[in-house]
């Protein structure tokens, strides 16, 4: 049996920036768990009949609060990014960038 040999390209490595404000992490996952709280009484809502304004009310709220913690969460990463003074700080810009258009 012939075995076939093949190129393996080498991927840059991924750039990546992790969020050090013990601040902004704690404000970002408290509003995470809260909207991970309200999920489970949306879902005992729909189970209970609610009615569809309700339901859909809540969702909303959920909603808002993850967007918030996900734009937090960039902003304060590109802060951070621009104060280090990081030698990749224009790549690690422009994905924070993409990211923030992919919730936009």
């Amino acid at each position: 049996m012939a075995t076939k040999a093949v190129a393996m390209k080498k991927t840059p490595a991924p750039i990546a920036h992790v969020l050090s404000d013990q601040e902004r992490l704690a404000e970002i996952t408290k509003r995470l768990s809260r909207a991970q709280g309200q999920l489970g009484g949306i879902v005992k809502m729909l189970e209970g009949g609610r009615s569809c304004e309700e339901v859909i009310t809540q969702i909303s709220a959920v909603s808002k609060a993850i967007d918030t913690a996900a734009f937090t969460l960039i902003s304060s990463s590109l802060k951070e990014c621009i104060q280090e003074d990081r030698a990749d700080a224009d790549a690690v810009s422009a994905q924070l960038q993409r990211l923030f258009l992919i919730l936009a």
